[in-house]
């Protein structure tokens, strides 16, 4: 079979779906790999910027590298947040497009911008309101408080550009266009590296081809962390913004012809399809924190290697987000054209893509757990736990797999609610109850180990799910 990585191919491939021609299997598959190729490349250099990051930090010592891991999540639970929002907006545009209402998508799009800065100006007051305590709520020992706060609250301010370049980036992607925000993604990881390596390090004396010659930098450590990726979203958010705004073939508001009109009913839509996804988001990071405040007292020592180890696994896992956003934009425009047939085909086809991929994925995090660990930290404690915890994690990954694509599936046909209540039940009731009983006997190792069970029966119930829902379409 023969790939095509041709921009003129995926456009007329997806002009297939939405003129209601018949597609090959060979045709669907090479479509899913055009869309997830680019956003796999995007999802990795993303967690590479986290890995370049924490490798940064840990190299400063176990302390910094706590103060990070100690508020992580809550950074992911607010960006998440965003997420939702812009998915409730991004699932609307990928349908009008299925349905070739352009027009529509359009008027959704500008609605999406509207409301989600709205609501970002609204999660930044809140980390402000909550920065300067949430330290000292999770647990985190007095010598890495000031650190946490610093890094959480300058982090906080990239939640409204945050916002702007993931509404363009979605929209851009639900209409086909996924090698720009992927380029851009990959943009912001490389800025994000030079902008740390000079916030981060103090001015230093380097040894280039046998030259000394003095670096500058301002030392700021876990705070310069926090300033550079600040400095690397903003640098990709407004153009990206610019290009789906102006310059994108099918979302460039100049092609209107008619008088811009708020419409409720899209912001109505949009709550109904990122609401569950919200309140999912928000009771699954809110289960991160709880995770967290079980390993706190575990010490710093685990609380570095629980940070480094999932900033490690993210590099596993990201393959199958990649192929999870082909999948909501290939479902999306399916079920905009009514194509119940294609709907049913790329389901399966990206799921199975996806386990296969993280399969392999997790067949190397075991073999190079101690490497990927040792480039993170040089303290031998941290690389002896986060190794073990990761080999743990890795006979997990196809089914973690399965659940992500899913989960994608779902959320491209509009059905967030019941796939919401999956992903909630089987965090809480089952992954935060069962390391809360093993932390205390088998510390962090415990901790992964109910992960690892909790993944693999989450993607056994999605992959349950989904027959049956497919099964009635």
């Amino acid at each position: 079979m023969r790939i095509s990585f041709n921009k003129s191919v995926t456009e007329s491939l997806l002009a297939k779906i939405r003129s209601g021609e018949v597609m090959s299997r060979n045709e669907k598959f090479n479509l899913i790999i055009q869309l997830s190729i680019p956003s796999i490349l995007a999802q990795v250099t993303t967690v590479l910027m986290f890995y370049i990051d924490a490798g940064m930090v840990g190299s400063l010592g176990a302390e910094p590298s706590a103060a990070i891991g100690l508020v992580e999540p809550a950074t992911w639970l607010f960006f998440s947040l965003v997420a939702a929002v812009t998915m409730g907006f991004s699932v609307q545009v990928a349908h009008f497009i299925g349905a070739n209402d352009f027009a529509k998508a359009r008027a959704v799009m500008r609605h999406g911008y509207v409301f989600g800065l709205c609501f970002s100006f609204l999660l930044l007051l809140i980390t402000f309101l909550i920065g300067f305590q949430l330290p000292v709520w999770l647990g985190g020992g007095a010598d890495i408080q000031h650190d946490a706060t610093c890094y959480f609250l300058i982090f906080s301010l990239i939640i409204p550009f945050h916002l702007i370049e993931y509404m363009s980036a979605a929209m851009l992607k639900v209409s086909g266009d996924m090698r720009r925000p992927s380029f851009m993604s990959i943009l912001m990881c490389v800025l994000d590296v030079i902008f740390n390596y000079f916030f981060i390090f103090p001015t230093r004396t380097i040894s280039v081809l046998g030259m000394e010659m003095t670096m500058p930098g301002l030392g700021a450590g876990v705070t310069g962390a926090a300033l550079g990726s600040l400095l690397s979203f903003i640098c990709v958010a407004l153009p990206l913004a610019y290009y789906a705004i102006f310059r994108s073939p099918i979302l460039a508001w100049k092609l209107d012809v008619e008088r811009f009109v708020w419409r409720w009913q899209y912001v109505w839509n949009a709550m109904k399809i990122g609401a569950p996804m919200a309140l999912q988001y928000l009771l699954m990071n809110g289960a991160q924190l709880v995770s967290t405040m079980i390993v706190a007292p575990l010490g710093n020592i685990s609380i570095a290697s629980h940070s480094f180890a999932i900033t490690a696994e993210s590099l596993c896992y990201m393959p199958g987000y990649g192929i999870s956003e082909a999948a909501t934009t290939l479902v999306g425009q399916s079920v905009g054209a009514d194509r119940r047939d294609l709907y049913r085909s790329f389901a399966w086809m990206t799921i199975s893509l996806g386990m296969v991929v993280m399969a392999f994925m997790g067949v190397i995090m075991y073999i190079f757990a101690p490497e990927m660990i040792g480039l993170l930290s040089p303290v031998t404690d941290i690389q002896i736990l986060g190794t073990s915890v990761l080999r743990i994690e890795a006979f997990a990954e196809p089914f973690f797999a399965a659940a992500i694509v899913a989960y994608s599936v779902c959320v491209g046909a509009g059905d967030t609610l019941k796939p919401s209540l999956i992903n909630l039940g089987s965090m809480w009731l089952i992954r935060l109850t069962l390391a809360y009983a093993l932390a205390s006997q088998y510390g962090l190792r415990g901790v992964w180990f109910a992960m690892a069970v909790e993944l693999s029966l989450r993607g056994m119930m999605f992959i349950f799910y989904l027959f049956r829902r497919l099964k009635k379409t």
